[in-house]
């Protein structure tokens, strides 16, 4: 019985002692991981928070418009025939987001489209702090550029409430996506929701963090002198 307890003892010793050890080196992993910051969001604190404060005249930092969350929708309407495309889409949009999404279902039954109520037709993602300035900057620098006879943004797709939506036909604008296992060409709707509260401040927030608008701005002159 002496030697079992000596055992026993000694290996709860032994595990005790890596773990220890090895408890430091996931700390130090992680402090590396959390020291890297988003290309935009440097961009974000040194460039554009300043040009902000002089061109609106703010007085407190907390004034100056920012980035919530970023919505990311793709429906798939013919899952209804074809759960298969769901899968695909789901897949697709984890690859360009590097988040889960979820899948929405219908509200209600529409029988001109012959769908029943609580079916799978799509999915999102609702990105936040790193993951979001990751994300619009590829949108950005990457995806964008990547459109076919691209002449820019429209600058029409303000809300009223200092948010942007921005719609994307086909989604092997962005690299993660390999064409040659496309099944099918979808397209996603892009929900930029800020803290500005007015679509001008929206707009040169957007702007300045490089959003490639149009040069038609008479919508964004009128509302301005409109206020």
């Amino acid at each position: 019985m002496g030697k079992d307890t000596t055992t026993k003892t000694q290996k709860k010793e032994k595990v005790a002692k890596t773990t220890e050890a090895k408890a430091p080196e996931k700390k130090e992993a992680g402090k590396q991981e959390k020291g890297i910051k988003p290309r935009l969001l440097e961009r974000y604190q040194k460039d554009v928070v300043p040009a902000l404060m002089k061109k609106f005249n703010y007085k407190n930092l907390m004034q100056v418009p920012k980035l919530e969350k970023i919505c990311i929708n793709m429906g798939v309407g013919k899952a209804t025939q074809d759960p298969k495309l769901l899968d695909y889409a789901v897949q697709e949009l984890a690859l360009i987001t590097g988040q889960k999404p979820v899948i929405t279902r219908s509200k209600k039954a529409i029988s001109n489209f012959k769908l029943r109520q609580n079916v799978p037709i799509g999915c999102k993602v609702t990105l936040r702090r790193a993951k979001m300035y990751e994300f619009l900057d590829r949108l950005i620098s990457l995806a964008l550029p990547r459109v076919r006879d691209f002449r820019g943004v429209s600058d029409k797709s303000f809300d009223g409430h200092g948010n942007y939506t921005l719609g994307i036909k086909e989604q092997i604008i962005f690299p993660e996506i390999d064409v040659d296992k496309v099944s099918r060409i979808a397209g996603m709707d892009i929900t930029v929701v800020t803290t500005a509260k007015t679509d001008i401040e929206a707009y040169e927030l957007l702007k300045e963090l490089g959003m490639p608008f149009v040069k038609r701005q008479e919508i964004v002159q009128q509302s301005a002198k409109a206020k």
